[in-house]
């Protein structure tokens, strides 16, 4: 899931998934086109696929007829990669597929809203803000003519583009798109669906900013209770949930009640992406603060390092990700008397956020 790092207000991203007549989305674990996967939507999607995780990205294909069938597959690999955080190997497979599948079906099928959603995902997740919101308006647009206003689809490309909303600050505008969303989820799925989860997150992830906590720590446990239901004790969407309370709890100083959800959404990520996943990133830059907080700077300095390690090697060097955990990074060295590496940092973290605005 795509947390922002620094308290680690996450609400976890939402995938679309195709099926042969439109798209649908399943909440949780993402599969393609025509595979319908075991449970619920975050980010990180594992599609059925027989090459390896660590070639699969990069293998090549016989030729074939550019037909709905390549575009699925297309769509798949995209997937794939994506959730392996491999981002700049699925950009050109999600455009191609977009590309076929509007050849194909037309620009306002369904398949093609999908693409659109999931590419809008893509540039979300790699700070790409501008570049993402006209492709959720698109889909959202697509979405309500073929589906109806009332769709799940619709709820989560208005969660997606709130998302968004919130990352830029823009919480008049989030607020909204956020509520909406969730009153579609319930009517359509029901009290208890993963999918109303998502959306309760979303909703205390935009109180929590705004500092009304009270709010933001019934919906964080209202998600928390929903996800661990539905879901099990190890799953991604989970540990989103878990590292939104723990953020919530370090900003009110609560560091002990902190400290054990922050370890435990750490050991979920670890397990469920591996050790270079840039949600496990945020994990880490996120107990590091706690740590930091509590003036543990020996345990916090590691978690940094690797932190920052992970996001240059994942998302690249001038993502807003990377110059928090700088930022993060430079405060502790402040207060371990580096002033010099602190400056440094800061600089670099300023240089990015200079060339990455919202």
């Amino acid at each position: 899931m795509s947390r922002p790092a620094d308290g680690s207000m996450a609400s976890g991203a939402v995938v679309l998934v195709l099926l042969a007549l439109g798209a649908r989305v399943f909440p949780a674990q993402q599969s393609g086109p025509g595979s319908a996967p075991p449970n619920a939507d975050q980010p990180h999607s594992q599609v059925e696929a027989e090459p390896s995780q660590s070639t699969a990205c990069k293998e090549q294909h016989e030729p074939a007829p550019e037909d709905e069938n390549l575009a699925t597959r297309l769509y798949d690999l995209a997937e794939l990669c994506r959730a392996q955080g491999r981002y700049a190997d699925a950009e050109p497979l999600y455009q191609r597929s977009r590309s076929i599948f509007e050849n194909q079906l037309g620009p306002d099928h369904p398949s093609v809203a999908a693409c659109l959603n999931n590419l809008g995902e893509l540039y979300r997740a790699q700070g790409r803000y501008t570049e993402a919101e006209p492709l959720y308006r698109r889909a959202l647009a697509i979405q309500e003519s073929t589906q109806g206003t009332e769709h799940p689809n619709v709820a989560l490309t208005l969660h997606n583009l709130a998302e968004l909303y919130k990352a830029r600050g823009a919480y008049n505008e989030a607020e909204p798109l956020y509520v909406r969303a969730l009153t579609i989820s319930q009517k359509a799925l029901g009290e208890e669906h993963p999918n109303v989860a998502l959306n309760l997150n979303g909703l205390a992830t935009l109180y929590h900013a705004r500092g009304l906590y009270v709010n933001a720590e019934l919906f964080y446990k209202r998600a928390l209770a929903i996800w661990e239901k539905t879901l099990g004790p190890e799953h991604a969407s989970l540990a989103a949930a878990l590292s939104n309370l723990a953020a919530l709890y370090r900003r009110q100083g609560r560091y002990a009640e902190a400290e054990p959800l922050y370890q435990r959404a750490l050991a979920i990520d670890e397990k469920a992406l591996g050790p270079d996943h840039p949600d496990l990133a945020v994990d880490l830059n996120n107990l590091a603060l706690l740590y930091t907080s509590r003036g543990w700077y020996k345990q916090a300095e590691p978690l940094y390092q690797r932190s920052m390690t992970i996001t240059e090697k994942t998302l690249g060097l001038d993502h807003p990700a990377l110059a928090t955990t700088l930022e993060n990074y430079a405060h502790l060295l402040g207060k371990t008397k580096r002033k010099s590496e602190a400056r440094a940092l800061r600089a670099r973290a300023k240089a990015i956020r200079a060339r990455r605005p919202a």
